[in-house]
């Protein structure tokens, strides 16, 4: 076996003497145990993850939907971007959801602000559907629609071929539709790109990097 156990593990004793995990010789991707537990990933606001090592292709069409719960009101959600301009990016910017897309010939933005400033940062789940078709972009937050006039109907293909960031990117990769530094605090789940008839729901401990992201146990309340 050689992958972690997603599990809770206190009292250790050695030769009936107790261990002190409170300050370890050295830790690795180990978080601190939670009374209460959900089911999703814990992003604790200083990293990422990164799927698809081989390059994800936007394209012309995709679909990506999720659920997000944070208290925080900045924060990268997603990026895929390309050594070019062509990119997509989906982000959190003072309590506002912006779905970003390039195809191109330049970046158009759908913008999802909700009515109270805090509302979508309060804590609690957040669906989120964001929708690209050619050159039309459109945002679903909790059932609300939001979608946006693009003046460049020529460009329809977002040509990228780079690895999917969520939660955040490192400082060395270029995210070409994120303008937020911020890497997201808080809850992901169900995580899925859609493309055609091609449906793929991304495991984040299956992820080729984790950074400050903890795949299978969201504290139940921030803490």
């Amino acid at each position: 076996v050689t992958h972690s156990i997603p599990a809770c593990i206190g009292s250790m004793t050695i030769n009936s003497k107790q261990l002190d995990n409170e300050s370890p010789v050295s830790i690795f991707a180990v978080n601190k145990c939670y009374e209460t537990v959900q089911d999703g990933t814990f992003f604790d606001g200083s990293g990422f993850a990164a799927l698809a090592r081989e390059g994800y292709k936007v394209r012309s069409d995709v679909n990506i939907t999720l659920e997000f719960r944070t208290t925080a009101a900045h924060g990268a959600l997603l990026g895929v971007s390309s050594a070019k301009v062509d990119a997509i990016g989906l982000e959190i910017v003072h309590g506002k959801v912006l779905f970003h897309v390039n195809n191109g010939a330049g970046r158009i933005t759908a913008a999802y602000e909700p009515r109270g400033t805090n509302s979508l940062c309060d804590g609690k789940w957040h669906k989120l559907q964001a929708n690209k078709s050619k050159h039309r972009i459109s945002l679903i937050i909790d059932g609300n629609l939001v979608h946006t006039d693009n003046p460049y109907i020529q460009s329809t293909s977002a040509d990228t071929n780079n690895p999917i960031y969520v939660g955040g990117y490192p400082a060395d990769v270029k995210q070409n539709c994120l303008t937020s530094k911020s890497s997201f605090r808080g809850c992901l789940r169900n995580l899925v790109l859609t493309k055609g008839q091609h449906t793929e729901l991304f495991d984040f401990s299956r992820a080729f990097d984790l950074r400050g992201v903890f795949p299978h146990s969201c504290p139940g309340a921030e803490h």
